[in-house]
């Protein structure tokens, strides 16, 4: 539990950050992320240069410098404003959590592309697939944009919304703001081309760890809130074959509670991969993004209420 919050008080701070997150979204303008992203983008221009082992100690340099110094000063803030403002504390606890997840974002992202897919609008479905996900889009079919609508929910769902509600709990709103600081750098990094395969090799590895524990709560979750004996099974036969040690049992969880196969062909930078099959049943559809997105609600709900009965329980035993 994170340090210095009651379990009443961590839920309570969890159900503003998600109601906040809910009612307005990702800020518009001035976006953190965003500037978190062009000091990213700057450090790796100055320091991915040299050979292969210079960049790997680059790429740990470069994580540091553009991690640790932001976490530590949110934890100072917080700590300095508990001991004369509590209430503006506590608030920023929520806030930070606010900019870490982005459940709303993920909405807003994946259910155009359904409703597209539903109006036939093959342009569009491909125009907005593109704008979450890394494959190409622009020889995709209905049924290749429908399973990547999904994987990317699934996945996303750990990665925007549960791991930064999981460090909350473990450490509040620096917390958060921790995994979701790793997880963009992961996300701009952490790509095995000839640019970032050393460079990068720090962000991904530390991304994984920061995971471990996320990501199988929350393909847990994927499990109980949906068709469970088939989700346990696509984990335990499917999520080891899978390249990524988090997403793996992420989305083969997600797809087998969803009953619904991903995985499969799919070209990256012009290059076709062909991935292991998860999950069981029929190939995704359209209208599976929809129930993609009600399960990764839904566990959002799940896990605030499991917050709020650690804190009623607390406050009953006190």
């Amino acid at each position: 539990m994170s340090a210095g919050l009651s379990w009443l008080a961590l839920a309570s701070l969890a159900a503003l950050g998600m109601l906040l997150d809910s009612l307005l979204g990702e800020p518009r303008r001035w976006h953190p992320l965003v500037g978190f992203g062009m000091l990213a983008n700057r450090l790796e221009r100055l320091l991915n240069r040299g050979s292969s082992r210079i960049r790997y100690c680059a790429g740990a340099l470069g994580w540091l410098l553009a991690v640790l110094p932001l976490t530590l000063l949110s934890y100072w803030l917080l700590a300095r404003l508990a001991m004369r403002w509590p209430a503006a504390a506590f608030a920023g606890h929520a806030l930070l959590l606010y900019f870490a997840i982005g459940l709303r974002s993920l909405r807003d992202h994946a259910l155009p592309i359904a409703d597209a897919l539903a109006a036939g609008d093959l342009a569009r479905a491909r125009a907005l697939t593109a704008r979450i996900v890394s494959r190409d889009t622009a020889q995709a079919g209905p049924a290749d944009l429908a399973k990547a609508g999904v994987e990317s929910l699934l996945e996303n769902g750990n990665d925007a919304v549960f791991g930064a509600l999981f460090w909350f709990v473990v450490a509040g709103g620096p917390g958060a703001l921790l995994f979701r600081l790793a997880n963009t750098l992961d996300a701009m990094w952490g790509y095995r081309t000839e640019r970032f395969n050393a460079y990068g090799f720090s962000a991904a590895r530390l991304d994984d760890l920061l995971n471990l524990m996320p990501a199988r709560l929350t393909a847990f979750s994927y499990a109980l809130l949906g068709n469970t004996r088939a989700a346990l099974h696509c984990w335990r036969t499917q999520a080891r074959l899978w390249e990524s040690p988090n997403a793996g049992p992420v989305m083969a969880a997600g797809a087998g509670a969803l009953h619904v196969l991903l995985g499969g062909s799919a070209t990256y930078h012009g290059k076709p991969e062909i991935r292991p099959a998860l999950g069981a049943g029929n190939a995704a559809q359209g209208q599976d993004i929809r129930r993609a997105w009600r399960l990764v609600a839904l566990t959002g709900v799940c896990w605030l209420l499991a917050l709020i009965a650690a804190g009623l329980l607390e406050l009953f035993f006190a």
